[in-house]
């Protein structure tokens, strides 16, 4: 799609040193340190919207804004809104109405799901957000999504968190311009401990997102990694 269709997408992501998210049992998905999370709100304040998965969103105590007056002010300083718009992603609408992102309504939640949601579902989905967006028959379209984005809420650049399952589509569709990384200095394991980017999956290498390296630095006893798309 027309790059100028759709929001600027940046991923950003906290992984150990083996790539992984989260433990096998997904019992531990923070793990990063105190400037990590500065690093993440200091992106965010960047951001016109910040987008996540259900299941990040129903499993992390996580209201998705800006992070207090002082990002506020950066966000303002920025030129963008006070507060960010927010997004969910679910596929099937399967999401948890007492998440704690409904509790703070300081800022537009929107909600992209698919075809596949039944009648009855979508009505309690938009009870919960400002707006629902409804596309696809059985995945997401998230081409169409963005572009709804960038057209109904102006959003020109949108902050991804997350989950893998939402990561790995948005590479797949060639969408991610910009690629955030924190590599920390553990080592989880484990066959079924979850990577940045799951679901479906590349065939083959010539299938696969190609990224330049943009920049590298070592703050405290952490990487900070960043990447452009391209092969």
């Amino acid at each position: 799609m027309n790059r100028s269709e759709r929001p600027f997408v940046f991923v950003n992501m906290a992984m150990t040193a083996d790539g992984k998210i989260a433990t096998a049992n997904r019992s531990i998905s923070t793990f990063g340190s105190a400037r990590d999370h500065d690093h993440l709100l200091e992106l965010r304040s960047t951001a016109d919207a910040v987008m996540a998965g259900a299941r990040t969103v129903d499993a992390e105590p996580v209201n998705l804004g800006p992070g207090g007056e002082k990002y506020c002010r950066r966000r303002l300083k920025n030129g963008l809104a006070e507060f960010n718009i927010r997004v969910i992603v679910s596929g099937s609408g399967s999401i948890n109405p007492q998440a704690e992102i409904f509790k703070h309504r300081f800022s537009p939640i929107l909600i992209l799901t698919t075809d596949r949601v039944s009648t009855t579902r979508l009505k309690r989905l938009r009870a919960l957000a400002d707006d629902v967006w409804v596309g696809g028959q059985t995945q997401l379209d998230l081409p169409a999504a963005l572009t709804w984005l960038r057209q109904r809420f102006n959003v020109q650049r949108l902050a991804a968190e997350g989950g893998a399952g939402l990561n790995e589509a948005l590479f797949r569709h060639r969408l991610v311009d910009e690629l955030h990384l924190t590599m920390c200095p553990k080592v989880f394991g484990g066959r079924s401990a979850p990577t940045i980017a799951e679901g479906r999956g590349a065939p083959n290498l010539a299938a696969a997102a190609g990224f330049h390296v943009k920049s590298l630095r070592r703050i405290g006893n952490e990487l900070f990694a960043v990447f452009t798309a391209g092969k």
